[in-house]
């Protein structure tokens, strides 16, 4: 299975980024985002933001990403 994450791009040079992912900041790809900009949230994979999403969908999978992580396990 493949998981992809929401991601804010932070500064751009060139094809790669500094990513945002829930405070934590990465290294990223952008070489598949036409115009990246910072500010935009991207779908981050294995190192490569594969995606642009709306800043609303970004938002919405990282609530449930923490709901589900804030679950008990049983």
């Amino acid at each position: 299975m493949c998981l992809s994450v929401p991601a804010q791009i932070i500064k751009v040079e060139g094809d790669m980024a500094d990513v945002s992912v829930g405070g934590t900041i990465f290294r990223s790809n952008i070489q598949m985002i036409e115009n990246p900009a910072p500010g935009d949230y991207v779908l981050l994979h294995a190192g490569f933001a594969i995606d642009r999403i709306s800043e609303k969908e970004a938002l919405e999978t990282i609530r449930i990403i923490e709901e589900l992580t804030n679950q008990d396990s049983y």
